[in-house]
């Protein structure tokens, strides 16, 4: 049955390749029966490797096939607004569900599908390449502003990684991770063949053993190990109550209990690293982050657990949730 309330998923593209990998990986995702999908392009009359030379007279003469230049493009978007519209029909997509929108570029490419992402939207999907040969979706360009400016919906970074339906969820015990749950739930709860791993990173203290070997008195090596390995222990723990309530709520959403999974990893130096070796150790091509950890100051937003997942995990695709 379709839902009342529909999920509106905003879906900018570009005519690549590359973009309509990110509409062939939401069409393979997004519950089909509920939801409604904008395939969103911004026009830029002029080549985007010209645009900041367009007052140099020196580079005036490149502007003599401009015409025929915009004719290509538009005739290049068309045909691949076609294709796009014909792979979200053939998941099931309904095709009252699926719209197109088109605008003229306003300010930047970035800015304006941030401001279009403003007008009641619940997801963001988007490549992390595209646009040109010389401007890409690479991080560091459109991608990745996208990532810190949306901070109001979640954002999907999609990769070239083959979808195969399995989703590493990096979960700790703060309010932003159970809304990442909530929203795999709401993304996943109806969807088959789906293995979602509950995932916690327990940071080693490896730091404090050069400081405690050199105090007088402290204990060796061996009682210091000792001592970390049952504080992790306790730690890991801690964890158990958030792993059950997270499954809770998954199951109450519709996913099958044999398709949900639990882990931790102890011991490690750093979160986002660990996060990014489970997934390509374990051939994960999803992984879904809580843009807001335990701590509730900005620079934990995206400078450090999200956006460094990001940037180790290139071929996979990562939601950074809201």
């Amino acid at each position: 049955m379709a839902d009342s309330n529909p999920k509106k998923i905003l879906l900018p593209v570009d005519g690549s390749e590359h973009s309509l990998e990110a509409v062939r990986y939401a069409a393979k995702t997004v519950p089909v029966d509920s939801v409604k999908i904008v395939l969103f392009h911004i026009r830029t009359r002029v080549p985007e490797s010209f645009w900041d030379q367009q007052r140099q007279p020196a580079f005036r003469y490149r502007y003599i096939d401009v015409g025929e230049w915009e004719e290509g493009q538009e005739t290049i978007i068309q045909e691949f607004m076609s294709k796009a519209k014909e792979i979200l029909y053939a998941a099931g997509v309904p095709r009252k569900s699926v719209k197109i929108g088109i605008q003229d570029r306003q300010v930047s490419i970035a800015s304006d599908i941030i401001a279009e992402s403003r007008r009641g939207y619940d997801t963001v999907v988007v490549s992390r390449r595209g646009l040109s040969e010389f401007k890409d979706f690479l991080l560091g360009s459109i991608a990745n502003k996208l990532v810190e400016k949306v901070a109001h919906v979640p954002v999907w970074i999609v990769g070239s990684s083959q979808q195969r339906g399995k989703v590493l969820l990096a979960i700790d015990g703060s309010e932003g991770a159970m809304l990442a749950v909530d929203y795999v739930a709401s993304m996943l709860g109806t969807a088959r063949n789906v293995d979602i791993t509950l995932f916690h990173v327990v940071r080693g203290f490896d730091i404090l053993h050069p400081m405690m070997g050199r105090a007088p008195g402290m204990a060796s090596d061996q009682v210091f190990r000792e001592k970390v390995d049952k504080e992790l222990e306790l730690v890991s723990r801690e964890i158990e109550p958030v792993f059950e309530e997270a499954t809770k709520r998954l199951l109450r959403s519709g996913v099958a209990p044999a398709c949900v999974r639990e882990k931790v990893v102890k011991g490690v130096s750093a979160r986002s690293s660990a996060i990014a070796d489970e997934a390509e150790k374990r051939g994960y091509d999803t992984i879904v982050v809580g843009r807001r950890g335990l701590s509730k100051v900005q620079e934990f937003f995206m400078g450090r657990v999200s956006n460094k997942v990001i940037q180790l995990s290139k071929d996979k695709t990562v939601w950074v949730v809201s």
